[in-house]
């Protein structure tokens, strides 16, 4: 670990930076929870609030919209606060992972809770949705940075990462896989009632009957994807009675291909396995082209090859931002969280705005909730933001990404650069009062 005793004896670097199995496992298990919980509201919370909970698109939009800025605001300022506060017995970081996750139980809880009223069922979604939010970052934020306190080594810190996302995927998996055949089991078989019951499938889909669970965070284009594959499926492509296999489909794909990406991005570099985001591009046009159910699992399978790039690619990457931080600041020190929530806001602002204005858009093509076939509008909306909408943000990111700065060369040279630095300072200036390496 970065921290060593002040009496340990002397190692070589490799062996004092190299992580063992057990503790890059007992790091990732610690994402898979928020992740659960994170993945069901990806997949299917807009669904629900439409077709469950009768909610216009347009408060739909409200609420997904409200519900991720009210997140992405958080997260700067619990970024600020964790870089200032003080350290425990714990740690500094733990202490604001174990305080709010009791808390992130209960907002999840009721978000998904169908109120026996409807006049204020806007009102009551989007405050629980923005609770849930904004008490996830105070998990993520502070559990992602841990990250950084894991090892000095760039390569053990990449592997920490993608054992990490390896879990978050396996979570999400789970958590997709139980909400899903909670929602098919509502949504399947009271779809096509024209005047549909919300008391008669309410027993379905509110969590009275569901376990309750405890995130990538997910870049916008595959945000988009997800929150609009359910939709597309059931309206768009009369894959309703599959929606819920595509979307494991796409999860156990996903979790599979992480060590293969792993393994890429250390062989070739990090821009290199980049260009895997873009696989989906090609076949999730042709699925909106020919929507047939062996083309979907085919499509769903290598949709989970993309994602899980885009999961374990940024978070392999912002580790390296951190280090060319401190070497250009080499005096300034625990800002990692800053860093790490910012990257949240960002994502979280992103998605947000991408979310509302697609179920803004269905609103202003004429979706009904509740009935089985919708307008010829509605299903043009849809596999736009299935097919178009992603393969352009796609696209834009991996343009944008020719100009990132940080190379595998410099990478190196930042490598070597921080660890003379370490090397010429005192063990005693490398170690605060709590015994911790404060040139991490």
């Amino acid at each position: 670990m970065a921290g060593a005793g002040r009496d340990a004896p002397p190692r070589p670097a490799e062996q004092e930076y190299r992580l063992s199995v057990c503790s890059k496992l007992c790091y990732a298990i610690g994402g898979a929870p928020n992740q659960v919980a994170g993945s069901a509201a990806a997949f299917f919370l807009q669904i629900y609030l439409l077709d469950i909970a009768h909610i216009t698109p347009f408060h739909a939009s409200l609420v997904l919209f409200i519900g991720r800025a009210s997140g992405a605001v958080t997260d700067p300022v619990a970024g600020f606060f964790i870089s200032k506060s003080r350290w425990t017995k714990i740690g500094r970081l733990m202490p604001w992972m174990l305080a709010c996750t009791p808390f992130t139980v209960v907002s999840y809880f009721f978000m998904w809770y169908l109120p026996p009223f409807v006049a204020g069922r806007v009102a009551w979604y989007l405050t629980f949705y923005c609770l849930f939010q904004a008490l996830t970052t105070l998990f993520q934020v502070p559990y992602s940075a841990l990250t950084m306190f894991l090892s000095t080594d760039q390569k053990e810190r990449d592997s920490a990462t993608a054992y990490r996302m390896t879990m978050e995927v396996l979570g999400t998996l789970i958590g997709a896989a139980l909400q899903g055949q909670i929602v098919a089991s509502a949504h399947v078989s009271h779809h096509c009632t024209m005047n549909l019951s919300v008391n008669t499938t309410s027993h379905f889909i509110s969590l009275h009957d569901a376990p309750s669970f405890p995130e990538p965070l997910d870049p916008l284009s595959h945000q988009l994807e997800q929150s609009n594959f359910v939709l597309f499926c059931t309206h768009a492509a009369d894959l309703h009675n599959h929606f819920q296999y595509l979307v494991v489909t796409i999860l156990v794909s996903a979790a599979v291909s992480i060590p293969f990406w792993q393994k890429i991005l250390q062989r070739f570099g990090k821009k290199c396995a980049a260009c895997g985001i873009s696989w989906m591009i090609p076949f999730a046009v042709m699925l909106v082209t020919i929507p047939d159910l062996i083309l979907a699992y085919f499509v769903a399978f290598v949709s989970g090859l993309s994602i899980a790039a885009s999961l374990l690619l940024p978070w392999s990457m912002l580790p390296d931002v951190v280090d060319n931080f401190r070497l250009q600041n080499p005096h300034r020190k625990g800002h990692e969280t800053i860093f790490y929530s910012s990257y949240v806001f960002f994502t979280k602002m992103s998605t947000g705005i991408g979310l509302g204005i697609s179920a803004a858009g269905l609103e202003f093509t004429g979706y009904k909730p509740g009935i089985c076939k919708q307008s010829s509008d509605v299903i043009l909306t849809l596999k736009i933001l299935i097919g178009a909408v992603p393969a352009i943000l796609i696209i834009v990111g991996l343009f944008i990404l020719l100009f990132y700065p940080i190379t595998e060369e410099s990478r190196k040279e930042t490598k070597l650069a921080l660890e003379v630095l370490r090397r010429n300072h005192k063990s005693t200036e490398n170690l605060d009062e709590h015994g911790e390496d404060t040139l991490v």
